[in-house]
């Protein structure tokens, strides 16, 4: 079972990893600086999902405090 994920763990160093260095070779640039702009996007949409889902969540609840909903004409 451990020599599976040793297979699986090396795969993905060998050519998951290699990715950031090539595209840092086709453009021209430092391979650092690749991988710095992938984590700083990864914050940014996870940062943008959830500001978004406050943002609904707030307007939900404020819909709800707007417009209550009565049970009878005589509610009024």
């Amino acid at each position: 079972m451990l020599k599976i994920i040793y297979k699986i763990r090396y795969f993905f160093e060998r050519y998951g990893f290699f990715v950031s260095s090539r595209i840092a070779d086709r453009i021209g640039i430092r391979v650092k600086s690749i991988r710095l702009f992938f984590i700083y996007l990864s914050f940014a949409t996870l940062g943008m999902g959830f500001a978004l889902y406050l943002t609904l969540a707030f307007w939900l609840r404020l819909k709800d405090l707007v417009y209550t909903k009565r049970t009878s004409v005589f509610d009024l």
